[in-house]
């Protein structure tokens, strides 16, 4: 088992590296993004930790201000640098293509901090954005989230935690907001969610048939919550995004390739049963053949990914 699960995260940090290193070199040569306009690497939090930049790019079409998308790059939460996978997937350019602000950013990594770091990166990101909308042109009336694997998983959280401050169960208590940066007087919460197959219930994604060895004690998500999965289960609890589910969660759109063998597709569904359950717009787009990425993130996909925003952007007008 050991063994199997050590080449699996040999394999996946190995794909995640070619990621990054495409990704610099489209940073080398801005022109490959097509942006009327950029800003790179801001710390949003102020506090020079490489986990708290981001880069802000506006489409080349279009009249200010934009609404805005926020990317979150999938790691498995291992990665505080690898914002610039956005653009290098494809789904960045899509998004400015489509008129929207793009606001890729980086978060903590799970060795410079334990769940809820992560959350309180993306929504300081958040904050920080609106506190600064007019300098980047930007339109608070609308901002979505979007992002795959733990970047799903983040994006996930974001919508369903949204205008919840913290969160208690039995004793034990999860701050979701944070003080981090100069802007906490903002709003976090986000108006759409496009959740690209991100883990939700990290309990039960060996037995939907994941071949990753999640309740190993140096998973992915172990090393988010602090210790095996399976004798961590209310911090699990809190980790996972249907907790935090109700009426008031924004509308969501869900990918999931039915030959995921990293995320089990059963951990997309439960989250789609689950916002059907409490009366929340979502749709889940299960792929047939798709990967783990491969066959998953591609341009039909995106899309419908950008018919979503759009949708979603003209009931908000």
């Amino acid at each position: 088992m050991m063994i199997r699960y050590q080449l699996l995260l040999f394999i996946f940090l190995g794909i995640n590296s070619l990621l990054m290193a495409q990704a610099r070199d489209i940073n080398a040569e801005k022109t490959a993004i097509q942006s009327s306009r950029y800003w790179l690497d801001i710390d949003y939090v102020g506090d020079g930790h490489i986990g708290h930049r981001l880069d802000v790019h506006l489409p080349a079409k279009g009249k200010k201000p934009f609404p805005v998308i926020v990317c979150v790059y999938g790691s498995a939460w291992f990665s505080n640098n690898s914002k610039g996978t956005v653009f290098s997937t494809g789904l960045g350019q899509v998004l400015l293509n489509a008129g929207f602000a793009v606001v890729n950013v980086n978060h903590r990594s799970s060795t410079d901090g334990r769940f809820p770091a992560q959350i309180q990166d993306v929504r300081a990101a958040i904050r920080f954005i609106r506190g600064n909308s007019e300098k980047f042109g930007i339109d608070n009336n609308f901002v979505g989230i979007t992002g795959w694997s733990s970047g799903g998983h983040l994006s996930a959280f974001t919508g369903t935690s949204s205008g919840i401050k913290d969160f208690e169960i039995e004793g034990s208590k999860i701050d979701l907001e944070g003080n981090l940066g100069k802007y906490t007087q903002e709003s976090s919460a986000v108006d759409a969610v496009v959740d690209w197959f991100g883990p939700t219930d990290f309990l039960i994604m060996d037995e939907c048939g994941s071949s990753f060895a999640h309740n190993e004690a140096k998973s992915p998500e172990s090393s988010l919550v602090g210790g095996p999965i399976q004798e961590n289960k209310v911090q699990c609890a809190l980790a996972n995004p249907m907790t935090y589910v109700s009426a008031k969660t924004p509308p969501f759109l869900i990918f999931h390739g039915d030959k995921d063998n990293l995320v089990p597709h059963c951990q997309s569904e439960k989250l789609y049963e689950t916002l059907h359950k409490a009366g929340v717009q979502s749709e889940l787009v299960i792929v047939p053949g798709g990967q783990h990425g491969p066959g998953v993130m591609e341009a039909g996909y995106y899309a419908k990914m950008v018919e979503f925003f759009r949708k979603e952007l003209k009931k908000k007008k």
